[in-house]
């Protein structure tokens, strides 16, 4: 189906998910390294299940139980934990505590506690403040970088003797028969062509009884056991992309800000956020639904308009960014939702089975909670010798039970309603939907894929950043601490029929400058990627690849 006049349609130039690499069917190698239960992720939802479980296992065994040394593993494809966390971040705290309950709130890696709130509706050039809608109000939440949570959990997680592997991308699921069996690391140290240099390192094998997939939005490995097991939901899953700064600024800000409206186009879905992490350093990023109407919308060039704006000008003039990423998010919520999230010797937990809550701007305790559930139901599967998909089945049981579920059952359609209706009746519909709990306006609202949105092929508006309030793309890279090896194979796998027009959606879409139109063609610059997969999302196929590879993040 070829794109209609004035139109592109994504998917059909998408490529498939090679699943003959990412789902392998073979024994082990003999080298394996053999583990009980394996995170494949080092982030929130990983390393909250790796310490939960590491806790039930030793007052199991102080209690006289025999389980023995159980071996956890966490799998990160960072190099260091942490440098590929990005989050907002305001986070309810009730699932670091229900983790942590011998601690105080003052003992967690938590920046602050917010103090105030305001949200505005912006114009071009005005300021309107608002009341803040139910969904957002923060009070008795803490500010906090993603980056920092992760680091401290790991020093959590190593204090209780879990195994934690930095540099090491999981490529695919090893399987025997329709259960998983563990993971295959990416290979490094490969030249561009994808022969072995001096720095060769082979893949390595990872065996568990157990593997619990945390990768992360858009997980790789999720989507291919998905897919492969020809697990449903009842909407396709959609995203949204949040591209952040940090800035050094001279000028305190005094509470957390959000913003609707003004820069993004009336039929976008989006908003913008400033959070104050000290006195003087400030976080501030813009989030766009990848369903977006052109092929010019870009969201990293929204931002950089968007500090044009007298209400973030005052604050950022004068001062410095000194760091800046980008990331995926999963919106679709409660209909979005996988039916099943488990398997023979597999579950999946956090963004990668889209436990995001995107009226309240969540899920960071969502992603903790059903790492903690993960491990209850691995826990008890290896107390019963039996790591089937009938004994992890606990693990939705108690998703499904739990504020998980309900959270994003309540607000199932606020969402959807945006992709179905105008900014001003959505976001009416939206007002109704959270004043009765989802109680009107509840059935359910087909959606589809962010990749089937046709878009109108608009050229983009000229804009010329400065270089000290407004950045190009490849300066903003440079603030990601993003050190990839020029000379690394690609991990993007390029589809069918890249015309002109669907390489300046490319280059519009990704944030990183990865994708460039030349002339007629599409070059695409790997080593630019830092990880967004927004390019998985609308483009490009995202694989894993080397490890260390992508940003350094040190206060996302």
């Amino acid at each position: 189906m070829p794109d209609r006049t004035g139109k592109v349609l994504p998917i059909i130039h998408q490529a498939p998910l090679p699943l003959d690499r990412l789902i392998l069917t073979e024994p082990p190698d003999a080298e394996a390294v053999p583990m009980d239960v394996l995170f494949v992720g080092g982030g929130p939802a990983g390393l909250a299940g790796a310490i939960a479980l590491a806790r039930l296992v030793k007052a199991d065994n102080a209690a006289g139980g025999d389980l023995g040394d159980v071996q956890i593993g966490v799998l990160e494809k960072a190099g260091a934990l942490g440098e590929h966390s990005l989050s907002g971040a305001v986070v309810n705290p009730n699932a670091i505590r229900s983790l942590f309950p011998e601690l105080t709130d003052k003992d967690f890696p938590f920046r602050a506690p917010v103090a105030g709130e305001r949200v505005y509706y912006l114009t071009d050039s005005r300021a309107v403040r608002i009341p803040t809608p139910p969904t957002m109000q923060n009070h008795g939440f803490f500010i906090a970088s993603l980056c920092e949570i992760v680091r401290w959990l790991g020093e959590k997680a190593e204090g209780l003797g879990v195994n934690i592997f930095t540099g090491f991308p999981a490529s695919s699921l090893l399987a025997e028969g329709q259960r998983v069996t563990g993971v295959r690391t990416a290979p490094s140290g490969l030249s561009r062509n994808g022969e072995q240099g001096s720095a060769y390192t082979p893949p390595t094998d990872i065996t568990a009884q157990i593997t619990v997939l945390a990768e992360g939005t858009r997980g790789t490995l999720s989507q291919a056991y998905l897919e492969w097991q020809k697990i449903s939901s009842d909407n396709p899953q959609i995203f949204a992309l949040g591209v952040k700064e940090i800035w050094e600024t001279l000028k305190p800000l005094d509470a957390v800000v959000h913003t609707l409206g003004w820069p993004l186009p009336k039929d976008c879905f989006g908003g913008s956020f400033m959070y104050p992490l000290t006195r003087n350093l400030v976080a501030l990023g813009l989030v766009v639904g990848l369903d977006y109407k052109r092929s010019s919308d870009d969201v990293h060039e929204m931002l950089q308009r968007m500090k044009l704006h007298p209400l973030f000008r005052e604050i950022l003039e004068s001062g410095e960014m000194v760091e800046w990423g980008a990331k995926t998010i999963p919106e679709g919520g409660y209909y979005a939702l996988p039916k099943k999230r488990h398997g023979d010797g597999v579950m999946i937990i956090g963004d990668s089975a889209g436990f995001v809550e995107v009226a309240s701007l969540k899920g960071v305790h969502y992603a903790m909670q059903s790492g903690m559930f993960a491990a209850r139901a691995a826990f008890d599967a290896l107390k019963r010798k039996d790591t089937s998909a009938a004994a992890l089945k606990e693990y939705d049981a108690m998703v499904d039970g739990s504020f998980i579920a309900s959270d994003l059952r309540k607000r199932r359609n606020m969402r959807l309603t945006f992709q179905r209706d105008n900014f001003y009746v959505a976001g009416l519909k939206a007002g109704i939907m959270t004043v009765t709990g989802g109680a009107l306006l509840g059935g359910k609202i087909e959606s589809h894929a962010d990749a089937d949105v046709s878009r109108d092929v608009k050229p983009p508006e000229p804009f010329t950043p400065d270089g000290k309030l407004t950045f190009s793309k490849l300066d903003a890279v440079f603030k990601s601490g993003n050190a990839t090896r020029d000379d690394i194979p690609s991990h993007l796998i390029v589809g069918p029929d890249i015309t002109p027009v669907v390489a300046d959606l490319y280059s519009h879409m990704c944030p990183a400058g990865v994708y460039e139109r030349d002339g007629d063609r599409l070059v695409v610059s790997p080593a630019n990627c830092i990880d967004c997969k927004a390019t998985d999302v609308l483009g490009p196929r995202w694989t894993p690849r080397e490890g260390g590879s992508g940003p350094k993040y040190r206060q996302m």
